[in-house]
This record gives structure tokens, C-alpha cells and sequence, in this order.
């Protein structure tokens, strides 16, 4: 029970910072828009990148001291971009707002495939997933021995538990936020958060 607590704790400090992820799945849930597909992507994938750090496989990448600026730059391309495009919906806004039935415009929605593979992107295209959720975890998971396998689950359940909650609780504060105005203030604040985030991961090696 130690290690599940543990591994809750852990996963939970770790996973409610404010970061691409996150952000991309409170606009899915204000959006109501693939608000399942979303949090289970995020879930899934947090899942699957537990279990590589609980398992040791997460030191392994250590050999390959070239894949880390790889990642690193790839994700800052990817978030800065991201923020260019909601930086530019913030400036024209592409629609008239959210409809409060839940339903978007057909013409305007996202396909799911677009929203999985950006979802995808923002999870395994971040190096900060790795250093946190594969070699903090992994190591942290590492030291309850014999019990690290029910810390992952511990870290997993936390995981689950945020990403349905944060989606699922934007959907219900979508009825509060169906108008143009509110989402060109949104859009505007995802813009900032993502360009640093992007920024921030080559400023240092710049």
C-alpha cells in the first residue's frame, strides 16, 4: 500500500504542472470535442512510458547521448508551431464560438485522427515526459525494490485519474465559455504557454 501511495503521490506532483500536454487536453474538454479519445491517448501513453522507466529500459537511451537533442529540438519546432497556430486563431478566430448543446460546427470540428496525432505528437514529442515520467519515475519506482511494480500502478491510476478529470471537467465549463471573446483569450494564453514551453527546451543550448 506504501508504494501504490507513493507511486500516486509521485504521478500526480509530476503530471499537473501546466505544460503542452495539459493544455491541449483542457481545450479538447472545453471544446467537447474527442474528449475521450484524448485523455485515453494521454493516459495510454503515460501508461507505456511508466512502465518503460519502471523497467529499466529508460537507461538504456543513456547510451545514445545524440537522441536527446534530437527529441529536444523536434518537440520545440513542434510546440512553437503549435503556438503559432493558436496565436493566429487568437488574431482570427476561425469560428463563432461553442455551441453550449455540445455540438461544434460539423464544418469547423476536427477530425479524430487530427486530434490523435496531435495529442501523440505533444506526449512523445516532449523531452520533459522522458526526464519526469521515464527516468524520474523509473528511478524513484526503482527504490521500492520488489513493490515497484505497484508503484507504477500507483503513478498509472494517478494519471488516469487527471487527464478524464481535466477533460471531463473542461467539457462542463464549456457552457461557461461558448463565446468568441472567451476563446480568443484562450487561444491567446495557449499560444504563450506553448511558444515558451518550445522555446525554453533550446534556449540553454542556443
Amino acid at each position: 500500500m506504501t508504494a501504490l501511495l507513493a507511486g500516486l503521490g509521485l504521478g500526480f506532483s509530476l503530471i499537473v504542472a501546466i505544460g503542452a500536454q495539459n493544455v491541449f487536453v483542457l481545450r479538447q474538454g472545453l471544446r467537447r470535442e474527442h474528449v475521450a479519445l484524448v485523455a485515453a491517448i494521454c493516459a495510454i501513453s503515460d501508461a507505456a512510458l511508466i512502465l518503460i522507466g519502471i523497467s529499466g529500459i529508460g537507461a538504456a537511451t543513456q547510451a545514445l547521448p545524440w537522441l536527446v537533442p534530437v527529441i529536444r529540438w523536434a518537440g520545440a519546432i513542434f510546440l512553437v508551431g503549435y503556438g503559432a497556430l493558436a496565436a493566429k486563431r487568437a488574431i482570427r478566430p476561425d469560428g463563432v464560438g461553442l455551441a453550449v448543446d455540445g455540438e461544434g460546427d460539423p464544418a469547423k470540428a476536427t477530425t479524430a485522427v487530427s486530434v490523435a496525432l496531435t495529442t501523440l505528437a505533444l506526449t512523445w514529442l516532449n523531452p520533459h515526459v522522458y526526464l519526469d515520467t521515464v527516468f524520474l519515475l523509473g528511478s524513484v519506482g526503482a527504490s521500492h525494490g520488489q513493490d515497484r511494480w505497484v508503484f507504477a500502478v500507483g503513478a498509472m491510476v494517478a494519471s488516469v485519474i487527471w487527464f478524464f478529470g481535466l477533460a471531463y471537467g473542461a467539457r462542463l465549463l464549456s457552457r461557461w465559455l461558448a463565446g468568441p471573446r472567451a476563446w480568443r483569450f484562450l487561444d491567446a494564453g495557449i499560444a504563450v504557454v506553448m511558444i515558451t514551453l518550445g522555446v525554453s527546451l533550446v534556449w540553454p543550448s542556443a
